[in-house]
């Protein structure tokens, strides 16, 4: 199966397990895999016969913004839900949800989730 990668999304949100994650926020760094059919678009030429992905980095955007979770976890797996709600082309998405500066005392790294969801067959 073909794959669209987004990577290096960002965007300033308030999820977070500590009361002031939720008040000051922070920056997330997501990176997106799409899972779909191109070999139309590959031959058409056409941005009809392909998801445009500017919609899928809004929505990203738009989701690490106004959602207010205690878990990254959580944030992923909305993130990845709504891709696959939004996008009917989009057979299997993956999603990265990164905090390049969790408050964790001594702690100089990222904390990242990854998680993948596959359509559901109706």
């Amino acid at each position: 199966m073909d794959c669209i990668h987004l990577t290096g999304i960002r965007a300033y949100g308030y999820t977070g397990y500590l009361p002031e994650e939720q008040v000051l926020g922070q920056w997330f760094e997501v990176d997106v895999k799409l899972w779909l059919d191109l070999s139309k678009p590959a031959q058409t030429d056409a941005i009809a016969d392909t998801l445009d992905y500017r919609s899928v980095i809004s929505l990203v955007q738009h989701l690490v913004k106004s959602s207010k979770f205690a878990l990254v976890e959580k944030l992923a797996g909305t993130i990845a839900d709504s891709i696959l709600q939004e996008c009917d082309r989009v057979t299997q998405v993956q999603v990265k949800l990164s905090k390049p500066a969790a408050p964790i005392p001594d702690f100089g790294g990222k904390i990242s989730i990854e998680l993948t969801r596959t359509q559901a067959i109706t």
